[in-house]
Formats: structure tokens, C-alpha cells, sequence
């Protein structure tokens, strides 16, 4: 492991649904499933699942530090899970399903601590928070059929994901809940048609389709940062064209069938805003994508201006 990086360690129910929303996320080097918190050493996929090894699943994650913070790490481990199932998380029970964070360090600690207690304090559920924070035990990796396992049998996980409850209490629990009305009031009537009503502005003629300025673009609604310019590209298309995101999770995408074409839409997993669509016509030599978005939809800020506008912590973007 580089001298740069940490490591974090989180259980939350059945690690296939773990691993997910941490891949691929800027600062994070590597995810991987495996099992830890018992004493037999190596141990194999059904002897934790017989709950009888005092092993918990769980994944590992990689990480630099000053580009992946370990708060917005918890932060995000913290809205996977239902924290006050003492019992497993979802349909699968028993100890092998508990959620704890393992911390590495004392620093760690204090920051799991600190963040469990504000949670407990929040008043957002009404039972006890039941995560258990303990130190760091050893890691042993899963069979290889576990790792990655969203992407390898992704329509099975999907299913698993919507199937075992988890899905829905994730949107109903931790996605913020945006009142229409106050919208109508807050947003342009393109804003709103975009945003709120699957609309798509019209080619050149919307704001940000040949904007050149280094910077970023953010979620008109929730402010979450979505893209930025060194990413941009002129797709001749009329609409600000980007090859990626700047944190994938940030983003949802969706299977859209509308006027007699399938496509994928893109939207924002906070505001779950629709943002435009992503195709496999982008330059090859930087992935192929090509993420066509609604200029309605976000927001750009300067990049001499986003220190100013609480986007310091995005400046490494431009080093």
C-alpha cells in the first residue's frame, strides 16, 4: 500500500451491495469483499454464513485521504444501511449481516464516533443506532465470485438489491426529499421543465453549451458537483457533453424508453433530478462516453470563484 493511502473497513449487510457505492469514486484505489472480526483465519463463504465464525461481511477500501476524505467515506457508508437493525440488514439475518465500522486508527475512531453521535442526535430514527464501531481485525478476502459482484452479475444483483428491501428503504430514509412547490418558486420554468418534468432545453440555444471556462458543474438543486470543464468536450451536439463525472455516485441511471428510443438517462442520486442522457459515441481515447447534458440542470462556478462558493475541497481537480 502506498505510503499515501488508508485504509477503511465497513460492514453492512450482504457485501455485494457494498461495494458499489465506493467503486470508481475519485480517491478510492481499491474496493474488496471479504470477511473480518472473527478468529478462525481464511475462513470460506458459507462458514460465515453459518454465523457461527463471529465474522461479519464486509468490504475494504483503499483510499487517499486527501482527495476521498475518511468523513465522506462514512457519510456514505452511513446511507447504504439501516443502522438500527441490530439483527442483520434486510432478509438476511443473523450476526454474519451486523453493521459495523472498523476503524484503523485512532483518527478514525474519533471521526466514526463523532458521526454516529450526530446521528443518533439528529432524530431521524426513531430506535437506537445499533452500528457497532471496533477496531480493526484481521481481513480475509472473499472468493473471487464475490468480488466486484454488481458489475459481474449485475441484472442478479439488481434484482437482490430491489428484492431484499434494501433499495426501497435507501430512497425512503436517506434521500432528501425536495417540496415541487418550493421548486416552481425557486427555478426558471426551463429549470423546472428540465428538471422536474424530464424535459431537454433546446441545442445551441441554452447556457452552457459552448461555455469553455475552467470550473465546475454542479446540481442546480442540491449543489452536489456533477462535472467539470477539464472533462468537457465539443460533441457537436448543441448540449454541454462531458466523457465523465467527477464521482459517479453522485449520479443515477435509468433505462429510458420514451419517443420510440431506448436510451439511458442520467439523473442526480440527491435531487434525483434529470440531468440528460449517456451515450457510447464519446472519444474513445478517454472511455467512449459521452454524458449529453440539459445546461438547466446544473449550475457552473468559476474555478477562481469555488473556493469562495464552499468547493475547496474540488481544487485538486485542476492540480
Amino acid at each position: 500500500m502506498a505510503n499515501n493511502h488508508e485504509l477503511a473497513t465497513f460492514a453492512g449487510g450482504c457485501f455485494w451491495c457494498m461495494v458499489e457505492p465506493f467503486d470508481e469514486r475519485p480517491g478510492v484505489v481499491e474496493v474488496i469483499s471479504g470477511y473480518t472480526g472473527g478468529e478462525i483465519e481464511n475462513p470460506t463463504y458459507e462458514q460465515v454464513c453459518s454465523n457461527t465464525t463471529g465474522h461479519v461481511e464486509a468490504v475494504q477500501i483503499t483510499f487517499d485521504p486527501k482527495t476521498m476524505p475518511y468523513q465522506e467515506l462514512v457519510n456514505t457508508f452511513w446511507q447504504q444501511i439501516d443502522p438500527t437493525d441490530p439483527g442483520g440488514q434486510f432478509h438476511d439475518r443473523g450476526e454474519s449481516y451486523q453493521t459495523v465500522i472498523f476503524y484503523h486508527n485512532e483518527e478514525q475512531k474519533r471521526i466514526a464516533e463523532e458521526s454516529k453521535q450526530k446521528l443518533e442526535k439528529s432524530g431521524k430514527f426513531k430506535n437506537p443506532i445499533a452500528t457497532k464501531i471496533l477496531p480493526a481485525k484481521p481481513f480475509y478476502k472473499a472468493e473471487e465470485a464475490h468480488q466486484d459482484y454488481y458489475k459481474k452479475q449485475s441484472f442478479h444483483y439488481r434484482l437482490y438489491k430491489k428484492g431484499s428491501g434494501r433499495e426501497d428503504f435507501l430512497k425512503n430514509n436517506w434521500q432528501p426529499k425536495f417540496n415541487k412547490a418550493n421548486l416552481k418558486e425557486q427555478l426558471t420554468p426551463i429549470q423546472y421543465h428540465v428538471t422536474q418534468e424530464n424535459g431537454t432545453e433546446k441545442p445551441f440555444h441554452n447556457e452552457y453549451w459552448d461555455n469553455e471556462e475552467e470550473g465546475i458543474y454542479v446540481d442546480i438543486i442540491s449543489g452536489e458537483v456533477l462535472f467539470t470543464s477539464k472533462d468537457k468536450f465539443d460533441a457537436n451536439c448543441g448540449w454541454p457533453s462531458f466523457t465523465k463525472p467527477v464521482d459517479k455516485y453522485q449520479l443515477t441511471e435509468k433505462t429510458d424508453s420514451s419517443h420510440g428510443m431506448i436510451r439511458t438517462e442520467v439523473r442526480s442520486r440527491r435531487s434525483d433530478s434529470h440531468l440528460g442522457h449517456v451515450f457510447n459515441d464519446g472519444p474513445v481515447d478517454r472511455g467512449g462516453l459521452r454524458y449529453c447534458m440539459n445546461s438547466a440542470a446544473m449550475r457552473f462556478i468559476p474555478k477562481e470563484k469555488m473556493a469562495e462558493e464552499g468547493y475547496k475541497n474540488y481544487l485538486y481537480l485542476f492540480d
